[in-house]
């Protein structure tokens, strides 16, 4: 099978296309054929060797994968060769308690597609079963794989994390990217009015586009006063928040009394400082976010199955286009998810 590897971290890091053996299956795996594959900003941290966890190299990237059921391992009876399915990219143990509870994001012994083991920049890919869910009929292999990650991040956010109320005001940063595009659609979908933030005006129109009511340019030094009067001088009752460093502290200058923040990401930075005068007066409240469980990830495909959510795709690359995919990524060229097919020629 055809993978693309990552040989060395740098920015850009140094990639190979290599023909490597066909998986074989080990107790309680299974090999999945890939026909789509999402780029995330974890693939620019996992190629500039930027993540707080080891990368053992050489490494293949991608975990927001869909694809077709290949081989099975001894003991896997749930799955047959030619099912179609996704597959969740925070692997999980399965065992431990917070997996006995449903709550797979908080596993003791999780993993990380396509950081802790090789992912879906390739032909196929090799998990544990128990990492895949069934993908619904009418759902594309590429709108399942810009979704499966991103998509399930943002359900995991706003249904799990926090709930939306009907008539809240919901602030979105990036609201032009995989995680925010997702963000804006749901919380719109939940009844909230939806503020979003986007550095260029095609950015911004973008997210008008998908549904939010307002957006806001936050390449401008006083955004968040334009949400302050956007909302008559209230501010927002939640931040939708993946970007992390200053832009993360300046959320808090766009939230109402009683205001919550729900955050995922450090795209822009992982110190951040708060001023707990504020915090606690207005009684803030801050709220990490870590990946998704079975039940999001269910909940995430059901609803584009629907036509609910929709899969916002701005380009499909080939496999050995990886490297200017990352670059477009890097550079803020994306309106939505890049999406990498191994088929195509």
């Amino acid at each position: 099978m055809k993978a693309l590897t990552l040989s060395a971290h740098g920015i850009p890091g140094t990639f190979r296309l290599e023909e490597r053996p066909d998986l074989v299956p080990g107790p309680g795996q299974a090999v999945v054929s890939v026909r789509g594959s999402g780029l995330n900003h974890l693939d620019l941290w996992a190629e500039a060797g930027g993540l707080p966890v080891p990368i053992n190299l050489p490494r293949v990237g991608g975990g927001e994968v869909s694809g077709v059921v290949s081989r099975l391992g001894e003991g896997v009876t749930q799955w047959s060769a030619g099912q179609r399915v996704v597959i969740q990219s925070n692997i999980f143990c399965g065992t431990c308690e917070f997996c006995m509870m449903g709550e797979e994001s908080l596993c003791l012994d999780g993993a990380l597609l396509g950081v802790s083991c090789d992912g879906g920049f390739a032909e196929e890919v090799i998990v544990p079963a128990r990492t895949l869910v069934a993908l619904p009929d009418g759902l594309s292999f590429h709108d399942a794989a810009a979704l499966t990650l991103a998509g399930s991040t943002a359900m995991h956010m706003l249904t799990h994390r926090t709930q939306v109320r009907a008539g809240e005001w919901v602030l979105v940063m990036g609201g032009a990217g995989g995680v925010g595009s997702s963000a804006v659609q749901i919380a719109r979908l939940l009844g909230a009015r939806v503020i979003a933030t986007g550095s260029t005006q095609e950015k911004r129109d973008f997210c008008l586009k998908i549904g939010a009511h307002f957006a806001v340019d936050s390449s401008q030094p006083n955004w968040g006063k334009e949400v302050r009067q956007i909302t008559n001088k209230r501010g927002v009752d939640l931040a939708i928040e993946h970007v992390g460093g200053p832009a993360l502290e300046q959320v808090f200058h766009s939230l109402a009394r009683g205001g919550r923040i729900v955050t995922c990401g450090a795209t822009a930075g992982r110190d951040v400082s708060i001023n707990l005068w504020p915090f606690f007066v207005k009684q803030f409240e801050l709220i990490g976010s870590y990946g998704r469980t079975r039940h999001d990830m269910k909940m995430t495909l059901e609803w584009a199955a629907a036509g609910r959510l929709m899969a916002q795709i701005d380009r499909v690359y080939p496999l050995e286009q990886i490297p200017q995919a990352l670059a477009d990524l890097r550079a803020g060229r994306v309106k939505g998810k890049l999406i990498i097919d191994p088929t195509l020629a």
